[in-house]
């Protein structure tokens, strides 16, 4: 499993190898002929780098344990972004990295260190019955709620992307943004998913390593259309990503996020 909600101590221990890693596969991929424009889209495609500081790379996060909560450096283990709700207090993520230490906290726009949007703990989550019973990996999505920060939510700092079902994969392009647990950076890489089952996609994008699980796919309208889990709990390999499709059960367990008391 490459992309685990927690980092093993073997792991942390390679933290410097997967760092070097990590920079020679983007280097590689900036020269490579990846880099020509698609015909469907501005590209490149399927090259990975670090990401732009913006406006909608701001409503991406990394998720943390209560352990580093005060703490950042380095203990960041998964990948969430805000998505549009009426209580403005919404972040979805993959189910694997929501079903885990209970004072988890999301860090949006988390760069180095520093948390400039602030930490937010996570008050409720809501994981599908297929992952809470089973661990089915077509379930593998997850949302949870945010307490308020100095009285105002989430949604009112940073903005938000709209969560999105039943858009075909393939549709459009997607950005996917996220945090290796190597770095203290995100990357991004933008690439059309192409399906692997008729609930699982994927995209083909370097880099991707553990700590990228729940990295929102988003779309040039500004919608999530995927995250970063599903298959194999988001691919084996760093350049292979997989997400759920979004469908009725992702729609019902976001109706339900967004409607509960």
């Amino acid at each position: 499993m490459k992309r685990s909600s927690r980092i093993s101590r073997s792991a942390r221990l390679a933290g410097n190898r997967r760092y070097a890693l990590f920079v020679a596969v983007v280097t590689l991929a900036l020269t490579s002929a990846s880099v020509a424009t698609a015909d469907d889209g501005p590209g490149p495609f399927g090259v990975t780098t670090v990401a732009e500081v913006s406006k909608q790379s701001l409503r991406v996060g990394a998720l943390f344990g209560a352990g580093h909560a005060s703490s950042l450096a380095g203990g960041h283990h998964c990948t969430a972004s805000v998505v549009h709700s009426a209580g403005r207090d919404l972040i979805v993520s993959a189910a694997h990295c929501l079903d885990g230490d209970p004072g988890d906290v999301f860090v949006p726009g988390y760069r180095d260190g520093t948390a400039p949007y602030g930490v937010w703990k996570i008050e409720q989550r809501f994981l599908p019955d297929g992952w809470s019973k089973g661990q089915a990996e077509d379930s593998d999505i997850g949302f949870a709620t945010l307490v308020e920060v100095d009285g105002k939510n989430i949604e009112d700092v940073v903005g938000a992307y709209r969560f999105t079902t039943g858009m075909a994969t393939g549709a459009t392009a997607v950005t996917v943004t996220g945090y290796p647990s190597a770095t203290d950076q995100p990357i991004s890489c933008t690439n059309k998913p192409t399906q692997h089952s008729s609930t699982q996609q994927r995209i083909d994008c370097p880099a991707f390593t553990g700590g990228t699980s729940g990295s929102p796919w988003v779309n040039g309208d500004e919608q999530v259309v995927g995250v970063i889990g599903g298959h194999e709990q988001g691919g084996l390999t760093p350049d292979i990503s997989y997400s759920v499709v979004l469908g009725k059960e992702a729609a019902e367990l976001y109706k339900d996020a967004t409607t509960a008391p």
